[in-house]
């Protein structure tokens, strides 16, 4: 089970993603979270840089959808000005909001790459379709809601345990 939590590469932010590397290896679709992967739990916009990364994300082709458990009005208010697509009240780390974002896409598991702030719903559920998953530092975390906040305590047994299993290393972000 802890070895589901893993993810295939970790980083800073978003911004520290080699995106041409990814779109070299034949991904063409990103799953992101948005509360503390994109933007703090409680910023209503992207900052100039977050815009300035989403158009690098289209130019080098790839097709990016915001899968949020975030509520209709939270993601909405930030993605539609973009003109991105989204999936709102996701219930991560279940199957479907996942496999929705393909669909829409028109990308296959192969294809996708999820990224995303949480072990337990992005990770987790981007391994058990075996997407590929990209952890980032959340960004704000004195902004998350409670349930977060017990996710993050989870996740701080979890990484002991891969610890003590040798599946996480603090040395191995950014490779």
């Amino acid at each position: 089970m802890f070895e589901m939590l893993v993810p295939k590469l970790r980083v800073n932010t978003v911004f520290d993603i080699d995106l041409e590397a990814m779109y070299a290896k034949g991904y063409r679709g990103i799953i992101t979270d948005l509360d503390n992967t994109l933007v703090g739990a409680k910023a209503p916009n992207a900052t100039p840089e977050l815009i300035e990364w989403f158009a690098k994300v289209k130019k080098y082709g790839f097709e990016l959808i915001i899968v949020s458990n975030n509520n209709m009005s939270r993601v909405s208010l930030f993605a539609t000005p973009l003109d991105i697509k989204f999936v709102h009240a996701a219930r991560k780390p279940s199957n479907a909001p996942f496999r929705k974002a393909m669909t829409l896409m028109k990308w296959s598991e192969e294809q996708t790459i999820v990224i995303g702030d949480q072990l337990l719903t992005d990770v987790y559920g981007g391994n058990r379709l075996g997407l590929f998953t990209i952890l980032v530092l959340p960004i704000a975390a004195a902004d998350e809601g409670w349930r977060t906040k017990v996710n993050r305590q989870v996740e701080r047994f979890a990484r002991k345990r891969l610890r003590r299993k040798g599946l996480w290393s603090e040395e191995e972000k950014n490779k």
